[in-house]
């Protein structure tokens, strides 16, 4: 038998960060068996469902670096292949139609309210004779639930899990309009696309218990489950806006990179030994559901960062550059110029050192692309003294006949700093403050050698406020 798996988000929204978890296990699920993972969009509840949720999870899930097999099915247009299948249940006798009104419906509530039992329907058209039916009520149809005994899931997470019949009611699976309602449709596309294992938050496990009444009603063959526990903030709370980011495209905002958001959402209730840094290939190696934990998994942001950043060292630097390239522009309001771009290529060796988030590395290596003169921050205008300046003034002299290379550069700040009685630091953080607008940032002599000979002496000159000096020949 062939695995086959499925993703089925509603498209009510962003692509929740839980949501990307359980489309990622269902994806190396799927890899790790070789079998298929496919897309199903929920849109039946056309009041909520939009075209722009739909994007997002299409992006959400592309981002990720999670392709899908075979077409997108859209649940909608499969609304006259759910009714047929409810039509059959109605001429076996396995469905019933109901005629109750909204004014019985709410009657039945309130007693069960006031008798304090769980409200459900209690069965009244079940075995009434339809001739009774009164005039001008379009009735729905009911399953015809088991009464007696209970229903047994057998959970690849949770374990076996029963609930007693008793505790089920016959549910309607057609609206009186002929729509069809979420759980008949489920089964029904699940049974279609032959899924064989549903892997999917915990929060459905009491649906799951009513789907498997329908499909044991259809004579159909009950695909495998696994839910989910749910992820929770570090308080214990479910994941939501106060912990934080919860949609994918948020985090994509933030600057965390694709392969770290998988790594991540791989461990948040999965594990393999003490691994922490799981590549791709060895998750789908590795994965399988006997390793998913049965506790909400906890999110910490810290983690995230910490991982992030290892990807970041770990990503080439073509790709980051483009990547921090098109954050600056949003910054500059402008396009960068091929000099800049060439330029923040240079860098990023030196620059993704440190950073947690691609928005973080953008901002260090804002200085780069700066229009000048460079508007140093209140710390680093400190530095700017009037003896600062008149040793910058001099510098500008001492750098006319070197060649541009960082050791280079910096035998010749020392040489300038012992010649004028100065320590090294007395030049160099003026420079750095200088040249950079701030006193972090890269090596100062692999910033000169980035910048280059005309942006370095013009930086300089600028803070040390004398006119332009010409540019100096190598000698």
């Amino acid at each position: 038998m062939s695995v086959v798996v499925r993703f089925a988000p509603s498209p009510t929204g962003f692509l929740h960060i839980g949501s990307a978890r359980t489309a990622l296990f269902n994806w190396l699920f799927a890899r790790h068996h070789g079998g298929s993972f496919r897309l199903r969009i929920e849109d039946t509840d056309r009041a909520r469902s939009t075209s722009e949720a739909v994007s997002a999870i299409i992006d959400g899930l592309d981002w990720l670096g999670l392709p899908w097999d075979g077409e997108i099915v859209y649940q909608s247009a499969r609304a006259a292949r759910h009714a047929e299948i409810a039509l059959q249940l109605l001429a076996a006798g396995r469905a019933y139609n109901c005629y109750c009104t909204p004014a019985e419906l709410e009657a039945m509530r309130e007693k069960a309210r006031a008798e304090r039992r769980s409200v459900r329907y209690d069965g009244t058209w079940r075995d009434r004779d339809p001739t009774e039916a009164p005039p001008g009520i379009p009735p729905v149809i009911r399953l015809r639930a088991r009464q007696e005994g209970s229903t047994t899931v057998r959970d690849r997470v949770q374990g076996e899990v029963m609930v007693a019949n008793s505790e089920l009611d016959d549910l309607i699976i057609l609206r009186a309009d002929g729509t069809p309602t979420y759980n008949l449709s489920v089964v029904v596309d699940d049974h279609d696309m032959e899924v064989t294992h549903v892997i999917r938050g915990d929060d459905h496990l009491n649906n799951t218990f009513r789907q498997t009444q329908i499909y044991r009603a259809l004579d159909w063959s009950v695909p495998e489950f696994a839910h989910v526990p749910l992820i929770h903030g570090r308080d214990g709370t479910k994941m939501s806006k106060r912990h934080g980011a919860v949609g994918i495209d948020a985090y994509r905002d933030l600057g965390y990179l694709p392969e770290a958001l998988r790594n991540y959402l791989l461990r948040l209730g999965w594990s393999h030994g003490d691994e922490e840094i799981i590549s791709t290939d060895q998750a789908i190696a590795w994965f399988d559901l006997d390793a998913v934990g049965r506790a909400p998994a906890r999110f910490d942001f810290a983690k995230l960062d910490n991982l992030n950043g290892y990807y970041i060292r770990l990503a080439e630097d073509n790709r980051l550059s483009d990547l921090v390239a098109r954050r600056l522009e949003e910054m500059l309001g402008q396009p960068l110029s091929e000099e800049h771009r060439a330029r923040l290529l240079r860098a990023m060796p030196e620059l993704k050192l440190r950073p947690k988030t691609l928005a973080e590395l953008a901002t260090n290596a804002l200085f780069l692309v700066k229009p000048r003169p460079i508007r140093p921050d209140e710390k680093a205008a400190r530095l700017l003294t009037s003896e600062a300046r008149r040793l910058l003034a001099g510098l500008l002299q001492k750098l006319d006949c070197i060649a541009w290379q960082a050791d280079t550069l910096e035998k010749c700040i020392r040489e300038f700093a012992g010649e004028n009685g100065a320590k090294l630091a007395s030049v160099a953080q003026p420079l750095r403050a200088a040249l950079t607008g701030s006193l972090a940032s890269p090596g100062i002599f692999q910033v000169m050698e980035v910048l280059g000979r005309e942006e370095t002496r013009g930086r300089i000159a600028d803070a040390a406020d004398v006119a332009r000096q010409p540019d100096a020949r190598i000698c």
